[in-house]
């Protein structure tokens, strides 16, 4: 009897008025929901894929099989944004220019750009380093002996850099 009863309601229910609307609003809202998800996958495809093909495919993969096509999207899908991935090349395309830059030296008065065996600056004619008294190679600042003649370095002189200006005082900076 408690079964018939329990049959009887659930005939009750579908039977009576609110049951095609309840039906009708949870399709919708399916429909809606999956059309959403549809439009993320296009969303993101677009902000991944630079290929308007791909991106297009992806976005039919999205939909085509409701509701499963968005995992296998997120399984196949690039794993960074174009964004991303174009800040990361302009970064390394910086650090190797501030490598290449840094092979080449400056002049520590002018910071006009060098040769690495220039004696003297050709802008401003700061001395940089002396040069071997037998083979007039430039020698760096640190080294005993010349590594070209084998020649001792008698007495290694200091590079002497004109004085530092004194601060400028701004006008009416008080």
């Amino acid at each position: 009897m408690v079964l018939g009863d329990f049959f009887g309601v659930l005939h009750d229910f579908f039977g009576s008025g609110g049951w095609p609307i309840i039906r009708n609003l949870s399709i919708f809202l399916l429909v809606v929901f999956w059309l959403a998800i549809g439009y993320w996958v296009y969303k993101d495809a677009r902000r991944r894929i630079e290929d308007p093909w791909l991106v297009a495919m992806a976005t039919v993969l999205g939909l085509v099989p409701p509701f499963v096509g968005v995992f296998i999207y997120m399984l196949f899908r690039p794993p960074e944004f174009l964004e991303d991935v174009h800040e990361r090349e302009l970064e390394i395309k910086a650090m190797e220019e501030r490598l290449s830059h840094r092979r080449q030296q400056h002049c520590p008065v002018c910071r006009a750009e060098v040769d690495e065996n220039f004696l003297v600056c050709p802008v401003c004619t700061t001395r940089l380093r002396q040069s071997c008294e037998t083979c007039k190679a430039p020698l760096e600042p640190l080294w005993q002996i010349c590594p070209y003649c084998e020649t001792p370095i008698s007495t290694p002189t200091a590079l002497q850099f004109p004085p530092l200006e004194p601060p400028r005082e701004q006008a009416g900076s008080e």
